[in-house]
């Protein structure tokens, strides 16, 4: 059986039996992948499991099984140091949002370069944050739709809809009626133009911001139909209400 490395974010930990894990990981070389982690109550379990928190950007070492598409983990180590998203309550929580919105979404085993990149550029982005935070997931979610495949076209004009079905922004409300509504079509062309490190410009109170991430999920769910139940949606309502 072939041993390799290849470096990945975690996504998902599930318990398996007494001593083990199940961990779910977008890796560069293998798209997403499931390992096996056992000796979790070890002398080194604790400090592997800490390495796999969500969206931590890790190196594994595995090897490949024979019987099972699940390989098997023999070493594991941070491939990105981090700052302060493991410490900061506000962070942490945008990055469970994340991680469960890239488990939910991502299906595919081949690789995908562009999408594996900017995942890590995201990673990297909301550790060295410092203003806008609060918007960061949104911020997340818009271009995330551009890997997906629906990323929004089209020159935004004041008082144009998202056209939810064809992802353009048009000048009045399409014919099939699924839209979404001025103000939150306002949102996302602020969010589309600002940068990762633009996003306090990109002025939100509590209830736009919640309104424009239901906004993005239902678009979301359009296209691909596996968001809808994003159980992080309410953890960051509350750290956010």
């Amino acid at each position: 059986m072939r041993n390799y490395t290849t470096t990945g974010v975690v996504l998902h930990t599930l318990k398996y039996g007494d001593n083990s894990l199940i961990v779910f990981v977008l890796t560069r070389t293998h798209g997403r992948r499931s390992f096996m982690l056992r000796g979790v109550k070890g002398r080194h379990g604790g400090n592997r499991m800490a390495l796999l928190q969500p969206m931590f950007v890790v190196e594994i070492e595995a090897q490949e099984s024979s019987h099972t598409q699940m390989d098997t983990v023999r070493d594991v180590r941070s491939a990105m140091p981090l700052e302060s998203m493991p410490f900061d309550i506000v962070k942490s929580t945008i990055a469970m949002f994340m991680a469960e919105v890239l488990y939910r979404l991502v299906r595919d085993v081949e690789p995908n370069s562009p999408l594996f990149d900017y995942v890590c550029e995201a990673v990297q982005q909301l550790d060295e944050a410092e203003r806008g935070v609060a918007n960061f997931h949104l911020k997340f979610l818009v271009e995330l739709s551009r890997h997906m495949g629906f990323y929004p076209s089209g020159e935004y004009r004041d008082g144009d809809l998202l056209d939810i079905r064809e992802g353009g922004f048009v000048g009045s409300l399409p014919l099939h009626g699924d839209a979404m509504s001025a103000e939150n079509s306002r949102i996302l062309a602020n969010v589309m133009s600002a940068g990762f490190d633009e996003l306090e410009k990109v002025g939100l109170n509590r209830i736009s911001r919640d309104g424009f991430l239901s906004a993005m999920l239902d678009y979301f769910d359009f296209h691909l139909d596996s968001v809808h139940t994003i159980r992080s949606v309410e953890i960051l309502r509350a750290v956010f209400g």
